[in-house]
């Protein structure tokens, strides 16, 4: 797991300052600097976008340090199109964090154009945070498929959980394939794929629990979608962790359609974790 700064995006939304206080949160607990980033573009209507931007930057930075404690943290405006100027942060990033709608998002949507757009183009993990967070659950929730991706985001789940002294759910999906209603035997046969696939999830969750013995790990095997089951989860999770592609992505997605569907509708902060080219990332085997 790649050990860098994390960086917050901001607009002067209220979701944006939402992200920033979790990333100063995220910073305190984990020992990682913190920087702040606004992107200023250039409106129209006579707006003073450039005293609008300073004065966003400063108050990000303000509330993030009354948060982070002795955490360093600095703050740098950015010129640029949006999405592109934090994709390009990511690169060097431990994880980028932002909200999940920003000042021009509509009021129905769940994730805004920028979120959806970094999310699935950054070349790290990004932390989508939807709203301000009121209660603490220590919980912390990932999403497992068998998959290299489910594996690095159980690496960054299990940081996580130690840094929040929380427990770690890990909760694998198994949806049986259409067929016919007539075909009753073939019942039996779903039932059997599914008992062989549960027991092959739990066995990859026990060298994460030997590994980190001083981490509570909790598993579960259920029948159903992938995305039904990890939203269902994040109801009493303070985050939940899901690779950016996992074991039926096309070769050529970015980002995975259970990725992208937990985005939609998780209850908590989603982080959807990519490893950058050039790390390494280890687990156990």
């Amino acid at each position: 797991m790649m050990r860098g700064r994390i960086v917050a995006a901001v607009d002067g939304s209220a979701s944006s300052t939402a992200a920033v206080e979790w990333a100063a949160g995220d910073a305190q607990r984990r020992r990682l600097p913190l920087r702040i980033v606004h992107v200023c573009e250039q409106w129209a209507l006579g707006i003073d976008s450039a005293r609008y931007c300073a004065g966003a930057l400063e108050a990000a930075a303000d509330r993030a340090r009354a948060i982070s404690g002795d955490v360093e943290v600095v703050a740098e405006m950015l010129a640029g199109n949006v999405i592109d100027a934090l994709i390009l942060e990511s690169a060097s990033a431990d994880s980028l964090v932002l909200g999940s709608r920003g000042m021009g998002g509509f009021a129905g949507m769940v994730l805004g154009s920028v979120g959806g757009a970094v999310a699935g183009h950054a070349a790290g993990t990004v932390v989508i945070v939807r709203g301000v967070v009121a209660v603490r659950h220590d919980l912390v929730v990932a999403g497992d498929d068998g998959s290299a991706g489910s594996r690095q985001a159980m690496a960054y789940a299990v940081e996580q959980a130690r840094a929040r002294h929380a427990r770690l759910h890990v909760v694998y999906a198994w949806q049986a394939p259409a067929v016919s209603p007539y075909w009753a035997a073939y019942s039996h046969l779903l039932a059997d794929s599914f008992q062989e696939e549960a027991r092959a999830a739990r066995a990859r969750v026990t060298p994460w629990r030997n590994e980190n013995p001083d981490v509570v790990i909790t598993d579960e095997q259920v029948r159903g979608h992938p995305v039904a089951a990890l939203t269902e989860a994040t109801a009493a999770a303070d985050l939940v962790v899901v690779g950016s592609r996992g074991r039926g992505g096309f070769s050529s997605a970015v980002l995975g359609s259970v990725s992208h569907g937990v985005l939609h509708h998780a209850a908590c902060p989603v982080a959807v974790v990519r490893p950058h080219a050039d790390e390494g990332v280890s687990w156990p085997v």
